[in-house]
């Protein structure tokens, strides 16, 4: 409903519609303007962008990664591309992401600091990040989380796929770990078509992951010289042309959607169902507005029902540590998790494409 359609024929026009032109700087610029990073990189999707946010930490094989058992599979898959393996722990009720209480109690009672870092005891594998995410757009208890890694030694990226817009106690989403990943599918807040973004608030980090995510190619006018091991996660042009318009309206957007989540919290008000609402201290985009049923066999009532009226309700995600490819990585009681996936469906919510 803006300039998309301009900014696309821009890059067209200007033959410009790869790797490389005007509207990935300025795309790039236009995000860390909206979230306050000091760097924001642009990438081809999402899980290549927080794929890249592991590698910046120096997560590698055979190493472990603290994450929610309730996440889109990307999550997970990010890790497992390293050849390292992901640990499901519990989410916190309140806001469905990862659990302080969940993460510190598995430390305390698995882990222990070494000269080489914080290690699980039972295997002697490192543990090598935290990886909590925004679900739904729900900040998460990110300052918690923080303090905790911080006291272990373990790096702290945010999955912040689905938080494009969102803040905890004024800060956006994104800028509290080392390092974070935003994401631009086509059902998100803003979309670039595909697309994702690295941000940080480490200069030179920001530095590293232009680099590595641009082929490690050294500037030049003509030589292909590469000094590092590079990745092709790199934006076309074209998407972020599509990025730039789609920033320009992100405020109507999130408008948009705080007004539909208000509405169905009317709805919801008189009901024996809880409308999820943003947690104390949070300013959420309300991506996808969620609602607990009471029991699994009401939830799949209404999902059936309502999908065979046409309306596109979803169930959350089934538990990461349920899937086959996953199924034999560590985890925790996951009790919130196991009540969380009985109950939770999604309800539509996307901007009306007037």
């Amino acid at each position: 409903r803006g300039a998309e359609r301009e900014y696309v024929l821009e890059a067209i026009n200007s033959t410009y519609v790869s790797s490389v032109g005007p509207h990935v700087d300025r795309f790039e610029r236009m995000l860390e303007e909206a979230t306050g990073a000091t760097r924001a990189v642009a990438c081809v999707n999402g899980t290549a962008a927080l794929e890249m946010c592991l590698i910046l930490v120096g997560v590698g094989a055979g190493d472990l990664v603290l994450t929610q058992a309730i996440s889109f599979v990307a999550t997970a898959n990010a890790v497992a591309h390293l050849g390292a393996e992901p640990v499901f722990l519990d989410c916190a009720p309140d806001n469905l992401g990862l659990s302080p209480a969940a993460v510190s109690a598995f430390l305390q009672v698995h882990c222990e600091h070494t000269a080489g870092g914080c290690r699980h005891k039972a295997t002697g594998r490192r543990v090598a990040a935290c990886v909590p995410m925004h679900t739904f757009g729900f900040p998460c208890q990110i300052l918690e989380l923080v303090e905790i890694c911080e006291s272990w030694g373990i790096p702290l990226v945010e999955d912040a796929a689905e938080a494009m817009g969102s803040f905890y106690r004024g800060q956006h989403c994104g800028t509290f770990g080392r390092v974070a990943a935003l994401s631009f599918n086509g059902n998100k807040v803003i979309t670039t078509g595909g697309g994702g973004a690295i941000l940080t608030n480490d200069a030179a980090l920001g530095e590293r992951a232009k680099h590595w995510t641009t082929t490690s190619k050294v500037p030049h006018k003509w030589l292909y010289m590469h000094d590092h091991i590079g990745w092709n996660f790199r934006m076309p042009n074209i998407n972020a042309a599509l990025g730039c318009a789609q920033l320009e309206m992100l405020p109507s957007f999130l408008m948009e959607k705080r007004r539909r989540a208000a509405a169905y919290a009317q709805l919801f008000s008189t009901s024996e169902w809880k409308f999820m609402q943003e947690p104390e201290g949070s300013l959420s985009n309300y991506w996808l507005c969620a609602a607990m049923t009471r029991n699994r066999e009401e939830r799949d009532a209404f999902l059936a029902a309502s999908n065979e009226a046409g309306i596109m309700t979803r169930p959350v995600w089934e538990p990461l540590n349920s899937l086959p490819m996953f199924k034999n990585c560590l985890h925790d009681s996951l009790t919130s998790v196991k009540y969380i996936a009985d109950r939770l469906v999604n309800l539509p919510s996307g901007c009306l494409a007037t």
